[in-house]
């Protein structure tokens, strides 16, 4: 049986990441859900020993619940590149830097799709994934998976996303998620597809 959340219950977003942290508030806003970041509750950010999405997640989630006492949201997401072998995967944020500098992160791709002669659109297939872990302060945990497939562009396109939204072109569509609009973005990302489970299974509608 999934944690249930109610309207007007205070949920922690366990994450010190502004836009990741903006885009979940977005998602939980129609549903009366009153979300609150780990970095305004000064919460540490534990470190990420995991070997999956998944596993990433649920350690975090299951940090914030048990420092806040409040159900807590976590994800962890990250870019797979099919021609790179799924780097950078779970260490997509570290390839950024300590100071978080996607362009540097997005440069390394592109370097590292250069070395593999992956020139032409179909060698340069990836996928976002994002795994969302739900918390209790008592250590119950329900976890949810999206992916999105594209192909990557260069240079960037767009300032609108983060991390690595202006190389990720998604299938079918003319413009990258550092182009989109945030609303037409929710619709289609990875994010979306996981929060889309996260719904079913933990919200009233």
């Amino acid at each position: 049986m999934a944690l249930k959340l109610r309207r007007g219950e205070r949920l922690v977003v366990a994450s010190h990441n502004p836009g990741k942290v903006r885009e979940i508030r977005d998602l939980l806003a129609p549903f009366g859900v009153d979300a609150v970041s780990a970095a305004e509750l000064d919460l540490p950010e534990p470190e990420e020993t995991g070997k999956t999405f998944i596993a990433n997640a649920k350690l975090k989630a299951k940090a914030a619940a048990e420092l806040s006492g409040l159900p807590a949201l976590a994800d962890d997401s990250g870019l797979e590149v099919a021609a790179l072998g799924g780097a950078p995967g779970i260490y997509s944020a570290r390839w950024a830097g300590e100071g978080k500098d996607f362009l540097v992160a997005m440069s390394r791709v592109e370097k590292e799709l250069a070395e593999k002669g992956a020139a032409e659109e179909d060698a340069r297939g990836a996928n976002f994934t994002c795994a969302l872990a739900l918390a209790s302060p008592n250590s119950a945990c329900d976890t949810f998976e999206g992916k999105v497939f594209g192909t990557l562009v260069w240079p960037p396109r767009g300032d609108r996303g983060f991390g690595y939204d202006s190389m990720f072109l998604p299938h079918g569509a003319a413009l990258t998620f550092g182009e989109m609009e945030p609303e037409k973005k929710h619709g289609l990302s990875h994010r979306a597809r996981a929060f889309e489970l996260f719904v079913k299974a933990c919200l009233e509608v």
